[in-house]
């Protein structure tokens, strides 16, 4: 099942399915059916899939929107997607693809070796990434940092779960990042990594059944300037040197998590300095079978 959210005309909030390019409208706010946080926390709760949820909840009957007609920038004047969830809290996963380790070791000022260590050792590098104001959904617009000259996205496969840790859902996930000031000093990370706009996800949730194995997955990123691709990657899931399962444990440790909480999974595309983002960059990335995110770039602090 693919799960979105998106906004018609009036400004309201609607919850929707994806059936056949079609978005189904399933909001139903006489079961308490608001948003996707709603789908979710029931599924958490009762310990059942969002599928369940949107059986239990959902109305049925609601109108219909062809999908590519919301595909478009956030408006007054037209119903548009929107973020497919609101999460509580984002976390980030770092070097878990070797390609990631070794581009951070052979650029940073600091000692050989320190990213390549956290790539074979035990204990995963994991960080806080962002809360729901300071993310965005497809077509909105992410950031580039006012104090940065190589803000760059990361293409990343990102899971939804539960406050118990289970996986209730995939997303794509661009996890906007300063490289040069991680680079500067690692103990410049948070910097380097939250921002208004650093983090975009959409367009859909979509559940383990449909979405299938996530480590047979292809994860494409490209960069597009004055309508022209001047950058275009792809790493493959099956690289990732943790299971996801993995990630969740050590995210959960000690450090209860609310349902909704998103979890980037990691990087294998490295976006070099070259191709930094500019004001007016279109940043795309695909994850085939679970979506494409398309994000405009703009500079901070204007």
């Amino acid at each position: 099942m693919r799960i979105v959210q998106f906004i018609v005309g009036s400004g309201l909030r609607r919850v929707g399915v994806v059936e056949r390019n079609r978005v189904i409208d399933v909001t139903n706010p006489a079961k308490g059916l608001w948003s996707s946080l709603d789908l979710i926390a029931w599924a958490d709760r009762e310990r059942r899939d969002l599928a369940a949820a949107v059986h239990a909840l959902g109305a049925t009957g609601g109108r219909s929107y062809a999908l590519a007609e919301l595909d478009l920038p956030p408006s007054t004047a037209s119903a548009y997607l929107d973020i497919p969830l609101d999460p509580p809290e984002v976390w980030g996963c770092g070097v878990t693809y070797r390609k990631s380790a070794e581009f951070r070791d052979e650029e940073t000022d600091q000692p050989k070796g320190m990213y390549d260590y956290v790539y074979a050792a035990p204990r995963p590098e994991i960080f806080f990434k962002a809360t729901a104001a300071r993310c965005v959904g497809p077509n909105a617009t992410i950031g580039i940092r006012s104090d940065s000259q190589f803000t760059a996205p990361e293409p990343e496969l990102a899971i939804v779960v539960g406050s118990d840790g289970r996986i209730l859902a995939y997303t794509v996930a661009d996890d906007v990042s300063a490289w040069d000031i991680e680079r500067e000093n690692p103990l410049y990370l948070p910097q380097s990594k939250i921002f208004q706009g650093c983090c975009a996800l959409g367009p859909s949730m979509v559940t383990p059944d449909e979405a299938g194995s996530p480590y047979e997955l292809t994860v494409i990123g490209r960069i597009y300037r004055h309508g022209r691709v001047i950058f275009d990657d792809r790493a493959e899931t099956s690289r990732i040197k943790r299971k996801l399962e993995e990630l969740v444990t050590y995210l959960s440790r000690d450090n209860p998590i609310p349902a909704g909480t998103v979890i980037c999974t990691g990087t294998g595309v490295i976006v070099s300095a070259e191709h930094a983002l500019q004001e007016g960059d279109v940043v795309e990335i695909e994850v085939p079978g679970i979506g494409i995110l398309r994000n405009p770039a703009r500079r901070l602090g204007k």
